[in-house]
């Protein structure tokens, strides 16, 4: 299990060169800069200090962690990812549910045990929204971190705690307690990369169109109603969103629809980043996704799920043309 523990394969590619800063948001240039910095340090043996009496201490070379702290579509998994590939191993890269998970099958000592000789961890979307899981990983973290291993991160926001456009750093450094002095908070201002210069939401396909492509495409397409996938995903682990879609290349939908519900909006907000991980095209009929929550949901505790949800569902709609003919644009007067 920790030997699949590495990016997805959206980022297999993700490397500090390829990044893109968005010219007019310095810190994202800023943002590169020290995490090169920070790369340079892993693996870097302690050195010693000079004390005028008694033996030398240990000084560590750079901080324990870094966290990423900006608003969904800034890169900050690309860059957490590009941090993971530049570093020497042995070392593991994984969501904090994955992570979550990993604890839950070997248990807390052997997962103690499995990754206390990394060098380096990172965890993408640190749920701070259940107390939980969060102690439990805010300690494994802390036993690592005495084993020496650095550590990455970003986080998801508490419900309630809207920002407007950041996730807080001050949020995470509170829930993770004693080993918030550990990390150095890199901040990543900026608008969302996937909607950057490009236009809302494609136009929906038809029903025969889906049903065409998925026909086409044959094993390697999934075919399913929107409202019928939901109710699937009410009897799936979220942490196994991800095998449904092993041997996935496209995913077809008919008859998207709102989501009548908090707890079926959430199912969908974690397979949307499952489908994006996997940068799986997806070709659907029925409403955009950029229509799919409901204001109240928008203007509630989760609206930064549920935007990164629209964000990476309207970018996967786009990619379908990788499998379909784009939709024709309705006639003048139409």
């Amino acid at each position: 299990m920790v030997a699949e523990m590495v990016p997805p394969p959206r980022f297999r590619s993700a490397r500090f060169s390829t990044y893109l800063p968005d010219p007019t948001q310095p810190s994202q240039t800023e943002a590169v800069r020290v995490l090169e910095s920070f790369a340079a340090t892993l693996g870097t043996p302690e050195v010693a200090r000079k004390r005028w009496f008694g033996r030398s201490a240990p000084v560590p070379a750079g901080p324990g962690g870094v966290y990423l702290d900006g608003g969904y579509g800034v890169g900050k998994t690309h860059l957490l990812a590009s941090l993971w590939h530049s570093a020497p191993g042995p070392k593991a890269f994984g969501t904090f549910v994955e992570l979550t998970n990993l604890v839950g099958a070997l248990g807390f000592p052997q997962a103690v045990q499995a990754l206390s000789g990394h060098k380096l961890l990172c965890i993408d979307e640190f749920e701070l929204d259940d107390p939980g899981d969060t102690v439990l990983v805010s300690t494994l973290l802390s036993r690592l971190a005495e084993a020496g291993v650095k550590l990455a991160a970003t986080s998801n926001t508490l419900p309630g705690k809207l920002g407007e456009g950041r996730f807080a750093a001050a949020d995470f450094l509170r829930e993770i307690q004693g080993l918030s002095a550990r990390f150095r908070s890199v901040r990543i201002d900026g608008q969302d990369y996937r909607h950057r210069g490009l236009p809302e939401a494609p136009p929906p396909y038809t029903g025969d169109q889906v049903a065409a492509v998925a026909a086409r495409l044959g094993g390697r397409a999934s075919l399913d109603g929107f409202e019928a996938l939901l109710d699937h995903l009410a009897v799936v682990h979220p942490s196994r969103y991800g095998a449904l879609l092993d041997g996935v290349e496209a995913v077809c939908l008919s008859d998207v629809c709102p989501v009548q519900d908090q707890s079926t909006a959430l199912r969908l907000v974690v397979l949307a980043d499952r489908m994006y991980d996997r940068e799986l095209p997806v070709v659907a009929s029925g409403m955009p996704f950029d229509r799919i929550f409901s204001d109240e949901m928008l203007n509630g505790g989760y609206r930064k799920k549920y935007l990164r949800a629209v964000s990476r569902l309207v970018a996967l709609a786009r990619d379908s043309g990788r499998v379909a003919a784009p939709v024709p644009a309705p006639a003048p007067g139409s």
